[in-house]
């Protein structure tokens, strides 16, 4: 279990002081690691709790979609902030200045003995991950890409999780995205992933609140990528 501790800056909750203080309330709740975006929020947790850390940072560049990890100064800033892993979006999207993801992995290497997560939202980008150095696989991005958009409510992709375990064994695979009951995050245990991230609904008040606000309403709720 593994917990994404995140806020964006218009969201109640954004502050390195209260992401740590959410990391140690999840650490207290048994998780066995926190994913954390930026680098403030990174170095507040690692002194919060001894939990191994994924880091990543959120950040637009205006010639391309990605926006997690997407060039060596965002990992740079990972790492020196104390994290044990570092979290780059692995899709096939156009990378800021036009780098691809293969040569920004061999760049990582070439400064760091650090882990590399790949997100990734299909089987192909996972095993072209894998094949260009990454660790790890997390399904982060299923469905959240223009390409492969899908309007999933809260339930897991589980099809597309499974795949892409399928496809990349026996590289270890993180299943992230709309995990929202145990119930589905033992489901992907079972379908062979190594661990599950969940973020929005253990993390995030406003969303869980909205949940509940739209199921007594008689709608429908969609979640939010964590």
């Amino acid at each position: 279990m593994i917990v994404s501790c995140q806020a964006l800056p218009d969201e109640p909750l954004h502050g390195a002081q209260y992401m740590a203080r959410m990391a140690r309330a999840a650490y207290e709740g048994g998780a066995v690691g926190i994913r954390a975006n930026g680098a403030q929020d990174i170095a507040a947790i690692r002194q919060e709790v001894p939990l191994p850390i994924i880091g990543l940072v959120k950040r637009q560049y205006p010639d391309s979609p990605i926006y997690i990890t997407p060039t060596l100064r965002e990992v740079a800033e990972v790492v020196e902030a104390g994290a044990d892993m570092v979290a780059i979006d692995a899709t096939a999207r156009v990378r800021p200045g036009g780098e691809s993801y293969r040569e920004l992995v061999a760049r990582v290497r070439e400064r760091w003995d650090t882990v590399i997560v790949a997100d990734v939202s299909s089987p192909a980008e996972a095993v072209e991950a894998v094949a260009a150095g990454a660790d790890l696989v997390a399904t982060t991005l299923v469905g959240y890409t223009d390409e492969l958009r899908t309007p999933f409510p809260y339930k897991p992709p589980l099809e597309e999780i499974s795949a892409i375990i399928q496809a990349v064994k026996p590289v270890p695979v993180l299943a992230e995205g709309r995990i929202w009951d145990p119930a589905d995050a033992l489901r992907c245990l079972e379908l062979g992933a190594l661990a599950v991230v969940v973020g929005t609904a253990i993390t995030r008040p406003q969303s869980i609140t909205a949940r509940f606000v739209e199921v007594l309403k008689g709608g429908r709720f969609h979640g939010i990528a964590g």
